[in-house]
């Protein structure tokens, strides 16, 4: 009997379960269990529940859905982005991990749904990339790895989508500033770097994230942050001063916009002396 690679299985073994629940979910509904009807209002209550900030309750929704289709496209990856979010709360690390494994199955079984939609590579993406926090430093630069074409297709695919661009500009400047030892691993060891990342590019994503959603300031913290790490610091100060103008609305960007002044104040001060040594320097 032939041997087939694992990730093979898992897409045939997945094409499977969800075969099985429409099959199930055909004859629940022939004895009158919920319609379309039903999972299109559910699917308009977790829209809802996340413009209002619930996330959890809106998970909650996307699931019902699941249980009734268990192929539904908008539902299955939303579940991802959500378990993502919710499980980033959390400190203690077997909850995070809990959700962030759930939020893999259900990117990975949006992917077999629609491979090329711009939503199910992005969930893939930023769910690898989550769950690499929690792993070993091989772990983390296998995710990095294997999150590069599930991050350039969500941008390639929706060329509009904030979240899409902040992904992708981290993952460029996170691997452009991989230290000595990561290179070597990943050369040696996980068949190379992943090509094309670079900080220039990780700028260029993060400016785009950041104008088509200027009011989001996580979006502000970021670009900030690669700003000032390769010293341009008008520019980051600038970046920092629109992020002081927005209203924060859920505790997460609270804590935002607290590190923005925080950034801020740091820097003025920093410019402040600057200015002052150049001064004594003319006297």
């Amino acid at each position: 009997m032939p041997a087939y690679p694992v990730r093979y299985v898992s897409k045939w073994f997945l094409l499977l379960l969800l075969t099985a629940g429409a099959v199930l979910s055909s004859g629940a509904r022939a004895l009158g269990q919920p319609s379309a009807a039903d999972i299109s209002r559910l699917l308009t209550e977790g829209r809802a529940l996340q413009k209002q900030y619930k996330e959890s309750e809106a998970l909650a929704k996307y699931e019902q859905v699941l249980k009734q289709a268990p192929g539904n496209y908008e539902a299955l990856w939303q579940a991802a982005v959500l378990s993502v979010h919710i499980g980033n709360r959390y400190t203690d690390e077997t909850r995070k991990a809990a959700y962030f494994a759930a939020a893999r199955l259900y990117s990975t079984r949006s992917l077999v749904v629609q491979p090329e939609g711009a939503e199910s590579n992005y969930a893939e993406a930023l769910a690898l990339v989550n769950q690499a926090t929690l792993l070993s430093a091989r772990g983390r630069l296998v995710a990095y790895k294997e999150m590069k074409p599930y991050t350039f297709k969500a941008v390639e695919k929706a060329p509009n989508w904030a979240d899409a661009w902040q992904l992708l500009g981290r993952w460029h400047y996170r691997v452009d500033h991989y230290n000595p030892l990561e290179k070597f691993y990943s050369q040696f060891f996980l068949g190379g770097m992943p090509g094309s990342a670079s900080t220039p590019k990780a700028i260029e994503a993060l400016v785009k994230a950041h104008e088509l959603e200027p009011k989001k300031i996580q979006f502000c913290y970021d670009l900030a942050r690669v700003h000032l790490n390769q010293g341009q610091r008008t520019r980051a100060s600038n970046v920092l001063q629109e992020a002081a103008q927005l209203t924060p609305v859920t505790s997460e960007e609270l804590e935002m916009s607290r590190r923005c002044r925080v950034m801020l104040i740091q820097l003025n001060r920093k410019m402040l002396k600057q200015l002052h040594q150049k001064v004594k320097k003319t006297l």
